[in-house]
This record gives structure tokens, C-alpha cells and sequence, in this order.
């Protein structure tokens, strides 16, 4: 290798720390302004209540802030896209996520449900994704969140819709 060839080494290794170190620290700052919109994450009760359905196997994508499904939230590992079980209880909506921290979504907390083509991180066509909009603190007028779930098995996303809104429906009537 000639000097001339080990400097152009040397300056790209630099951009490419350099582009590390921007992305890091741009992840940091997401990770701050959006937990203001999540301080924390609902907790799940000891005794969540009979299962209505699963564990059904699916990717958690990401969640986003709700109709805008390009703001990324990261605050609390929302935004680490990981392997997940989810399961439908009485309560709500336990999704337990390997290498991220696990999410609750308390039944009153839910508003809606549906199914999307995509979100910030997937984009499979075909409403592929089922996608849990809910509210994350109970403050009135708090921002709207909506959590994107690849199910493993189309079935399981039919499913899955239908077994959210009974479970929406079922705490519109009480």
C-alpha cells in the first residue's frame, strides 16, 4: 500500500466515525424529545386477566406518533424494532419483545385498531402491519401513539384486529 493510499484509508475511516458519531447522537436527542411525549412506559397489573388471544409471533416495528407514521418515538425503546410475542389479555395488550424492554398497553389506554401497509421501519404493502393506536399517559388532550406489529402469520393479524376491538368495544360499554 503506498502512503497516498493509506491516507485515503485513514480520511475514510474518519467520515465513517464521523457518521457513526452523527447518527449516535442524533438517536440521543430523539430519545430526549420524545420522552416528553412517553415519561414512562403503563406498567402491567400482577393479574392482567383472561387471555383473549395468543401469544401470537410477530415483529414489534416501531411506534409513532399516531397519523404520523414517520415520527419515529425511541424514548423507552419504543423505536428498537425487535421479535415479539403479543398477547390479548382482559386488561390489554402485552407485548413481550426479546432485546427491548417489554410493552404494556392498558385497555383503557387503546382507541383504536387497525391495519396499515407501513410504518418508520417496515413498509410490507397490503396492510400488512396491524397497528394499536393508544394514548400513553391519561393526561386530556395527551398525544395519540400508534405501535405497529408485523404478525408472522396473516391470520394472526385478522385476529389479532378483531380480538383489539372487542377488547375497545368491551371498554366503550363500562
Amino acid at each position: 500500500m503506498t502512503a497516498r493510499e493509506g491516507v485515503a484509508v485513514v480520511v475514510l475511516l474518519a467520515i465513517v466515525a464521523l457518521v457513526y458519531v452523527g447518527m449516535r447522537a442524533g438517536w440521543k436527542r430523539r430519545a430526549r424529545t420524545t420522552g416528553a411525549l412517553v415519561p414512562t412506559l403503563p406498567t402491567a397489573p400482577a393479574d392482567p386477566g383472561a387471555v383473549r388471544l395468543g401469544p401470537v409471533d410477530a415483529t414489534y416495528v416501531s411506534t409513532t406518533t399516531a397519523g404520523d407514521w414517520l415520527d419515529r418515538v425511541v424514548a423507552h425503546d419504543l423505536g428498537v424494532r425487535s421479535q415479539a410475542s403479543v398477547t390479548v389479555h382482559d386488561a390489554g395488550v402485552s407485548i413481550a419483545r426479546t432485546g427491548a424492554a417489554d410493552v404494556f398497553v392498558p385497555a383503557g389506554s387503546l382507541t383504536d385498531t387497525s391495519t396499515a401497509p407501513g410504518m418508520a421501519g417496515k413498509f410490507v404493502g397490503k396492510d400488512g402491519l396491524v397497528v394499536l393506536t393508544w394514548a400513553p399517559t391519561t393526561t386530556p388532550g395527551a398525544p395519540l401513539l400508534d405501535t405497529g406489529l408485523r404478525p408472522h402469520h396473516s391470520a394472526d393479524g385478522t385476529a389479532l384486529v378483531a380480538a383489539v376491538s372487542a377488547l375497545i368495544a368491551t371498554k366503550e360499554k363500562a
